[in-house]
């Protein structure tokens, strides 16, 4: 983990309230797991947390960095009205992100993710192309307005969607999108809101590799304030931390 001024090399609203901003610094060196985030701070002085944004992509012979966020309060309001050349303190790679070593050319991974889930899917499902992995996207949004990276997905493998109001895709949310899917593939990886990982982990509790990546409120983003605990199975006293111990996790490690 490193601190940097990174600059800002160019910003685009893909949807309502969801912009795409693209940073660049030697920390896009340190990036090399799928899945991490970033913990920026906000050029402002009232505004003392930093905000963690997943990584969306990165191209370290570039030294840029991608990162895509819901605007939702005053210090997502910020970024989004920042330019090309402005800088912001990043601190990252932060976390632990997917695992992808166990996985040859030829296997099938699904991926899935609803909502602001979605970003940190697409470097991930990038790195498994490379590897020759068949790699099945299944991902769900609110309406049609707020779908974004559908052709960025689809350019790299299988990609089906859903809506809950089915304004594109079918209707109805993920999870529909996995019952009706016959095939068993060789790992899932899910990033989304607790509902959406629960049901992953249901539907697929007889795939010995399952990564669900939480959505969890964070303070420090290192571990010190546990902010971000939840519990495990074997022990209700025990926890991890989401920011440190995770992002992602096995299916089975942690209670939602």
């Amino acid at each position: 983990m490193k601190q940097e001024m990174m600059t800002i090399v160019r910003q685009q609203e893909l949807a309502p309230r969801i912009y795409e901003l693209v940073l660049t610094g030697e920390l896009v060196n340190e990036m090399t797991m799928p899945g991490q985030f970033l913990h920026i701070r906000v050029p402002r002085s009232d505004l003392l947390l930093r905000r963690p944004i997943s990584i969306n992509q990165y191209d370290r012979a570039e030294e840029t960095c991608t990162i895509i966020y819901r605007v939702e309060g005053d210090g997502t309001s910020y970024f989004a009205e920042m330019s090309a050349g402005e800088q912001l303190d990043v601190m990252g790679p932060l976390g632990h992100g997917f695992e992808i070593d166990q996985l040859n050319a030829g296997d099938t991974a699904f991926i899935v993710g609803g909502g602001i889930g979605v970003p940190p899917l697409y470097q991930l499902s990038k790195e498994l192309k490379v590897k020759g992995v068949k790699v099945v996207h299944f991902l769900g949004f609110g309406t049609q307005e707020v779908v974004y990276y559908a052709d960025e997905f689809q350019a790299l493998g299988e990609t089906r969607f859903s809506t809950d109001d089915g304004t594109f895709g079918i209707q109805g949310n993920v999870g529909n999108l996995l019952l009706a899917e016959k095939r068993q593939p060789n790992a899932v990886f899910a990033c989304g809101n607790n509902g959406l990982l629960k049901t992953v982990e249901q539907l697929y509790s007889t795939v010995d590799n399952v990564q669900l990546s939480l959505e969890s409120r964070m303070a420090c983003g290192m571990g010190a304030c546990y902010a971000c605990v939840c519990h495990v199975p074997e022990d209700e006293n025990k926890s991890v931390k989401v920011c440190e111990d995770g992002p992602v996790f096995q299916a089975g490690e942690v209670i939602f």
